[in-house]
């Protein structure tokens, strides 16, 4: 199998680093459209060599006008213009630097080996090569470097503390042992001139004389051992700063994000094992040098001397450490998950006032010795009093347990957590529906709150106030407002990475389409096996900002996105899509997965492509009129002249797909002619997958006949068997019609469009008379009909 394809089979975690390897200096769509090509090249090879990697790019070159020219035979305009766009950026950054392209290509290519054989390794072992499962990039690599030279150099600062203190042992020793035989000092040394304040002034015997040139050269061997540990310590401090911003501006800073991203759909890439081994390690060397740090201390106060350097540097040392820990402290306080209702756990940060929800917070400091040592308590809109007040936002209670002890027995991996599973949110009454009585300008949906967790940490002497907090949530009432609060979510965390911003809706900023566009392929791989394709996207581009070249770049505001009618529409963008979304995660689940339903396509579109096909050839899209959410299907049929037509039937709504799956509408669907045949109008689902593969698997199988089941002797006849079928009558009385006009999807003439609890059953002999009547009572354009038709003899049982 080809290496691009393999990639495609791995799970998402994978695939989200697969995704890093690629941005505009390499596209992932020139990947797709050439892999067998790419990967047939010897890039490693021109990477070292320019004048093939003249050639290979040459020829990459051709291959792009190759596919170009596919593109251009299936009228996809969209593909040709990102092909154009991508050759042009090409030509103009590599022509005269192929050998650059030639190691990109390399490079990205064994990254991908080496991504696939990680893939491979972890379904051997059962576990992950990583406990993160992400790939270690060079960034990081240089991190871990930092924090083990860190490391390194807090144990060699270690056996220098011990040097210092046997030097210092001695000099004390010999110190006091001169001091006790009443000797003397020259007044002439500098450094000892303490000492001859205690000694008689009689001239010294050379012995003596000897004795206290040694004290003198040890006390200057000590002082400068003192010294060199104060410049070392300092030099260690600043390395342990930048190490810790790096940790708590990057790589914190770019887990949130990350955390922000998977809660609106995007890839699950939060694992924090990695920052919890980084920030332990780092911790674990701040009160290593703090205990060093006090010991120089102990070692000052027994022994000193003017211009003793501990004296001069050890309190801005000692209080650089102590700065350095409780900030590290303070940012490894996080909100590991998110608040979430467990009933809707595909949409966190949306809270029902009276439902229980769930969180968990973890300090990222593994020291066993803080185990059931921090109580946690739990506060809504902590700092935001005033702000409400302004805001005229409603205000909460939090009930249920909202205070729990940190340990580190409830988590799989050991770390010091604690989970809130019991927490409910109750809205104050203010005598105004729980608001304040300033106005409000913002709907319930776009108030924001913060969810804030508060402990304190007592170690090795020092009192550290720890506090972290949610993203902001929101609150509703009522499980109808889930749509409008989940919009809020989504607009809120593309567009700021701010962890507080609780007047965002106040201002609301617009968005590019290519963000809007990547959150709403999230909305659907998130909670299915597929995103949403280019294509697919160019149309919701379309039904959202009206047509255009190229929607790169272009804006949409937060009331386009959520709040305005589409054009000709009693209803917004946003509530038309979430239906569909609930339409597919509800209803037609694997078929999406299978890739069997277009979903997203112009009607344009859906005649070019349709067109061309053989009669019976169909495809599955989403209703553009539903506002809950429809599916129909689209079919090429000839007329009595041969011309192509393209029918359309009436879409499939939540209520009837409740009472039928819609494989077994489309495999039971049927047509009747002018001569009362039932026919099938659907024999090849798009491009040419027989009706049979694709949806066969799906319907329910039929049971066996009761007289097989019951007893052969008896004389009583059998129920008979039936089966639903959606039929579409005269279907000769719409060849009039304007192409893909809708036709009835199964619904008997005058009762209520989409109900199917009005089914019956009847035998095509009733069903003969009918038709017959009805064409004679009313001989304008007939509805389809939704039919429990009886499969075997037309003599009923005895009830």
């Amino acid at each position: 199998m080809a290496q691009w394809n393999q990639l495609q089979q791995l799970e998402t975690r994978y695939l989200e680093q697969l995704y890093h390897l690629y941005s505009d200096s390499f596209p992932m769509e020139l990947r797709q459209f050439l892999a067998p090509w790419i990967e047939s090249q010897d890039w490693a090879y021109a990477a070292n060599k320019e004048s093939h990697a003249t050639l290979v790019f040459h020829n990459l070159l051709g291959e792009i006008d190759q596919q170009y020219s596919r593109f251009l035979q299936e009228n996809n305009v969209l593909y040709q213009h990102n092909l154009r766009r991508i050759k042009q950026h090409l030509q103009s950054k590599y022509l005269e630097k192929p050998m650059e392209i030639a190691r990109i290509v390399a490079r990205c290519l064994w990254e991908e080996q080496r991504l696939l054989q990680s893939a491979t390794t972890a379904a051997q072992d059962g576990t992950a090569s990583h406990p993160s499962g992400t790939v270690v990039t060079e960034k990081q690599q240089i991190l871990e470097h930092n924090l083990q030279d860190i490391r390194k150099r807090v144990q060699d600062m270690e056996q220098k503390m011990k040097m210092l203190e046997n030097l210092q042992d001695d000099f004390d020793f010999n110190y006091k042992t001169l001091k006790s035989q009443g000797d003397n000092p020259p007044n002439s040394s500098p450094i000892c001139s303490e000492l001859s304040q205690d000694m008689n002034g009689n001239s010294q015997a050379a012995a003596t004389r000897q004795k206290m040139s040694q004290l003198e050269q040890m006390l200057s061997a000590l002082d400068q051992l003192r010294r060199q540990i104060v410049t070392e310590m300092a030099g260690l401090l600043s390395a342990m700063d930048f190490v810790q911003k790096n940790l708590a501006d990057d790589e914190l800073a770019d887990w949130k994000r990350r955390q922000q991203i998977a809660c609106i759909g995007g890839p699950p890439n939060i694992c924090l094992d990695r920052l919890e081994t980084w920030i332990t390690s780092l911790a674990e060397s701040q009160l290593q040098i703090r205990q060093q740090i006090k010991k120089l201390e102990e070692l000052q106060q027994k022994v000193s001397y003017k211009g003793d350097p501990i004296i001069q540097h050890r309190p801005a040392l000692e209080e650089k450490i102590v700065d350095l820990f409780r900030n590290l402290m303070k940012s490894a306080f996080v909100v590991e998950r998110q608040p979430c209702m467990p009933m809707h756990p595909d949409r966190p940060l949306v809270i029902k006032t009276g439902v229980q929800f769930t969180n968990k917070v973890r300090l990222l400091v593994k020291f066993p010795e803080l185990n059931y040592q921090l109580k946690i308590k739990v506060i809504i809109d902590k700092e935001s009093g005033d702000v409400a007040a302004i805001r005229g936002s409603r205000k909460f209670n939090i009930l249920g347990t909202n205070t729990k002890v940190m340990n580190m027995e409830e988590s799989n991996n050991g770390s010091l957590s604690a989970e809130f599973k019991h927490l409910t949110l109750r809205e104050q009454r203010c005598g105004n529906g729980g608001r304040t009585n300033s106005d409000a300008s913002l709907i319930v949906t776009e108030e924001l709150h913060l969810i804030t967790f508060e402990t304190e940490v007592y170690h090795q002497g020092l009192k550290i106030d720890l506090e972290t907090h949610s993203l902001p949530v929101v609150v509703i009432s009522n499980i109808c407002q889930m749509p409008n609060a989940w919009a809020s979510i989504l607009w809120y965390n593309m567009l700021t990475n701010h962890p507080k911003n609780v007047n965002f809706f106040t201002k609301p900023p617009v968005g590019t389409w290519d963000q809007v566009a990547e959150v709403l392929s999230w909305q659907f791989s998130s909670t299915t096996k597929r995103g949403l394709t280019i294509e697919q996207l160019t149309t919701l581009a379309e039904k959202l900002l009206g047509p255009c070249v190229n929607y790169s770049g272009c804006q949409i505001t937060w009331a386009k996105f959520c709040k305005e009618n589409m054009a000709g529409k009693g209803f917004s963008f946003w509530v038309w899509l979430d239906n569909i979304i609930d339409l597919v995660k509800k209803y037609i689940l694997a078929l999406w997965n299978e890739g069997y339903i277009l979903g997203f396509i112009s009607k344009e579109r859906e005649r070019a492509i349709l067109s061309p096909k053989p009669p019976g050839t169909f495809l599955l899209r989403f209703s553009e009129s539903s506002k809950e959410g429809g599916i129909t299907f689209t079919w090429v049929e000839k007329d009595i002249s041969g011309k192509t037509q393209i029918q359309s039937v009436e879409p499939y709504t939540k209520q009837q797909l409740n009472s039928m799956s819609f494989a077994e509408i489309i495999m039971g669907y049927k047509i009747m002619d002018a001569t009362n045949i039932l026919v099938s109008p659907l024999v090849y689902l798009f491009p040419e997958i027989p009706k049979e593969d694709a949806f066969g698997k799906y319907c329910r199988p039929e049971a066996a006949p009761e007289a097989e089941l019951g007893d052969p002797c008896s004389t009583i006849q059998p129920y008979l068997k039936t089966k639903f079928i959606c039929v579409t009558p005269c279907p000769s009385v719409f060849m009039d019609f304007p192409d893909s006009e809708l036709l009835g999807n199964g619904i008997f003439p005058g009762t209520n469009s989409g109900n199917t609890s009005d089914l019956f059953p009847m035998s095509p002999r009733t069903l003969d008379s009918l038709m017959h009547n009805e064409a004679e009572a009313n001989p304008g354009p007939l509805d389809s009909l939704t039919l429990d038709m009886e499969l075997s003899s037309d003599v009923a049982s005895p009830m």
